[in-house]
């Protein structure tokens, strides 16, 4: 949608004469990397395409949701609009042409003559294959059972044993430790409500889990990663990384922040020796320790632990419900903490001033108790 709609693309075009298919499956840009909150522009692109080439000559079509649900596999979404395109009478060669061009490529031949062949149905029979693919949503959902809810212990459970992976038993200690602190004074000033434990539970978690070198290097070598791209693709291809290191990476002379650097297959055997290293991180003998980044997310996770523990200790004073919800609100923060590199840092400046604006109401009721005592 993003390329269809974009003013590059539609310059090229001619309205009333140029016909455009467009695959609606909402594939989010890098912007998102610099934005988390931004919101998909569907409406807009479709609106851009329709005005490019005109409301008759533009089609839309679902070929993601479409092709993977019949194939398995998104990347089918290309032969898909290519089948579809070939029924509309756009593509001046013959099927028969378009197959053997197919087995002459060599790479998954079925599942790319059978993708070229329901873009054809599609374009003939929408109905018909929506039709099918409710039937075959309905048999998987008779079939399989339905997966229990996670209940907030599983959910504990679960971040536990990531964080032992992650890093050791003793590092999910630390977040179990932190976790029941919350959990007990909760249920002993307010009883029946779990929220500040959930939240604590879930945010504390994730600046445990920075995304670090040593992580990075764990999910592209012990996570199945390279063993899925190996099923996906065949013949001759070639991995490209883009990284940004905080000790290799070189500075946009612009904006002062980091540039990511494409790193090849050579790369790999790297990435399995820092995943076997990640028992040295945040030691001495951490080389990626004494970077700004790591020393910020680090001077986080303590930080976070500091504001909970002093948003307890004034719960166990006031009993006060509507400090229990700023309690959850600075809980809650990390939520805001987004992204990455200089990303993140830019994201935290908002954090710390809802921080200590929660804290200064916690504080102000601590001191007026006091003073009332």
């Amino acid at each position: 949608m993003i390329v269809a709609g974009n003013s590059k693309t539609l310059a090229a075009t001619r309205h009333g004469s140029t016909k455009m298919l467009v695959n609606t499956q909402e594939t989010m840009p890098g912007e998102f990397t610099r934005d988390a909150d931004m919101q998909y522009p569907s409406g807009g692109l479709r609106g851009n395409v329709i005005d490019a080439v005109g409301d008759d000559c533009a089609e839309f079509i679902d070929a993601g949701r479409i092709a993977t649900a019949l194939m398995g596999d998104s990347i089918a979404a290309n032969m898909f609009m290519l089948g579809f395109a070939y029924q509309r009478g756009l593509i001046p060669i013959s099927a028969e042409s378009i197959d053997a061009a197919i087995v002459l490529n060599g790479a998954a031949q079925q599942m790319n003559k059978d993708a070229f062949l329901w873009g054809r149905r599609t374009a003939v029979d929408p109905k018909a294959v929506e039709r099918l693919l409710a039937s075959k949503r309905a048999s998987m959902s008779a079939s399989v059972s339905p997966a229990p809810v996670k209940s907030p212990e599983d959910a504990i459970a679960t971040r536990v044993k990531f964080l032992t992976d992650y890093q050791n038993e003793a590092y999910a200690q630390r977040y179990i430790a932190l976790v029941n602190r919350v959990r007990a004074v909760e249920q002993r000033e307010f009883p029946g409500r779990n929220s500040l434990t959930e939240a604590a539970a879930k945010y504390y978690f994730k600046l445990l889990a920075i995304k670090d070198e040593y992580e990075v290097a764990r999910l592209h070598v012990q996570s199945g990663f390279l063993e899925s791209v190996s099923q996906q693709f065949e013949g001759d291809y070639k991995l490209v990384f883009n990284l940004a290191p905080p000790l290799l990476s070189k500075r946009d002379p612009a904006t002062g922040e980091q540039k990511k650097s494409e790193f090849g297959a050579w790369i790999i055997p790297v990435f399995r020796v820092l995943a076997k290293l990640r028992f040295v991180r945040g030691t001495a003998f951490d080389v990626f320790s004494y970077t700004d980044e790591r020393r910020m997310e680090r001077s986080l996770i303590t930080r976070y632990e500091e504001t909970i523990k002093t948003a307890l200790s004034t719960l166990e004073v006031s009993k006060d419900a509507s400090h229990y919800d700023a309690a959850v609100a600075l809980a809650s923060l990390p939520e805001q903490i987004r992204g990455y590199g200089h990303v993140r840092a830019k994201s935290i400046e908002p954090v710390r001033k809802r921080e200590a604006e929660l804290l200064a109401v916690l504080q102000r009721r601590v001191i007026s108790l006091r003073k009332v005592a």
